[in-house]
């Protein structure tokens, strides 16, 4: 058994992934051990931190991502490497049934996420292209690292319909609970309400996105950046 100890079998969940709606996705709880994801979160970054990238405008305010991995702690740069490994990738084509997957050294945009009370992302589709690799995004795979989460404080990733008319599903960032989705131009999702977690906590989750040369024709645009458009996100 590899380093990340994956806690499932993908080609069960292949059948249900590709017919999930709005969009593929999955959720998974307990995909990793509790203690390999508690020794992320023991060293993760804090809020203040000047390394955090920070976005503060109508559509999103958070801390984006973490920009100085090699300053972050062994637990945390072990964790990444192996999100980016054989065995992750492994996992990730039999789930989703698409072959090749790359991942990305660079972690343009991704690795450590954290948000902040009253932060939000509002819905959007993801940036499609990666201009360094030149490959198509095909995947975000994100895992939540909050430990005693309640519905109350918000922060629940909503998945939404192509015609932008509301959320079709909603899920908790719970600790330990994985979601894993096909990304295109109509796979919208995002956290549009401002979190309401009290002072001392924060919304942290890790994110990994993977790419492949190549997509679909159904699915191929533009090489665009990310796509915000008009709804009635609250």
């Amino acid at each position: 058994m590899g380093y990340l100890q994956l806690r499932t079998d993908p080609r069960e969940h292949r059948q249900a992934y590709a017919a999930a709606q709005p969009f593929p996705h999955i959720v998974l709880d307990g995909l990793f051990p509790d203690a390999l994801l508690d020794g992320v979160l023991a060293d993760f970054p804090r809020p203040d931190d000047p390394a955090w990238s920070r976005f503060e405008n109508p559509l999103e305010k958070k801390l984006g991502n973490y920009a100085r991995l090699d300053e972050t702690s062994e637990a945390i740069r072990r964790l990444l490497a192996a999100l980016n490994g054989p065995e992750m990738l492994a996992f990730l084509e039999a789930l989703t049934g698409i072959d090749g997957l790359i991942p990305d050294p660079y972690f343009g945009g991704g690795a450590l996420h954290q948000i902040v009370p009253g932060g939000f992302l509002k819905v959007h589709a993801d940036f499609n292209w990666h201009p360094k690799l030149r490959l198509d995004r095909r995947l975000n795979v994100l895992i939540y690292l909050n430990r005693g989460w309640k519905p109350e404080y918000g922060g629940a990733l909503e998945l939404w319909d192509r015609a932008m008319g509301g959320p079709e599903k909603t899920i908790l960032p719970d600790f330990n609970r994985t979601v894993v989705f096909s990304t295109t131009d109509t796979s919208f999702h995002g956290h549009p309400h401002p979190l309401a977690c009290p002072p001392t906590m924060t919304r942290k989750s890790v994110s990994l996105y993977y790419y492949s040369n190549g997509r679909p024709d159904a699915e191929k645009s533009a090489p665009h950046d990310t796509l915000f458009p008009p709804a009635r996100q609250g």
